[in-house]
């Protein structure tokens, strides 16, 4: 059995799929799960400023909404918000740094996003894969 699961989600339908499939690992202690959700930054392009939204505050409201969805998630799963992790950056490299602060034993996360190039490439999973110092689970979640 795992002591510390991160559990990697997108904040889609299948995010309770995935969070069922790590409480099973770890006894439905929910206490040993960390969920984690990566925004990727907004890329600062030359004339933005034009826009009429500065991007630093868009992406501040997209960090606050997803953490507030995040949280949500959670609850319903019993995971204490000490153990919920809103986090801007890189999905792959986001996770595997808070692999490593929490000494986390496991990974889960799902096979593969809900649209476009993520339905193609399965990109964060594989990515997880390439470098992980621990177990990796992935979940199918399905063609929906």
């Amino acid at each position: 059995m795992y002591n510390k699961v991160v559990v990697a989600v997108d904040l889609s339908d299948s995010s309770k799929k995935i969070i069922d499939a790590a409480l099973n690992l770890v006894g439905n202690d929910p206490d040993k799960l960390a969920l984690a959700h990566v925004v990727e930054p907004i890329p600062s392009v030359w004339g933005m400023e034009s826009y009429a939204m500065d991007p630093i505050e868009l992406q501040q409201k997209i960090l606050d909404s997803s953490g507030k969805m995040l949280e949500e998630i959670g609850n319903k799963s019993k995971i204490d918000k000490s153990n919920q992790h809103t986090l801007l950056g890189t999905p792959a490299t986001e996770i595997r740094n808070l692999v490593e602060e929490l000494k986390a034993d496991a990974i889960v996360i799902g096979s593969h996003g809900n649209s476009g190039w993520k339905i193609v490439l399965g990109s964060t999973a594989i990515k997880l894969l390439h470098g992980a110092t621990c177990d990796v689970l992935t979940i199918y979640v399905g063609d929906d």
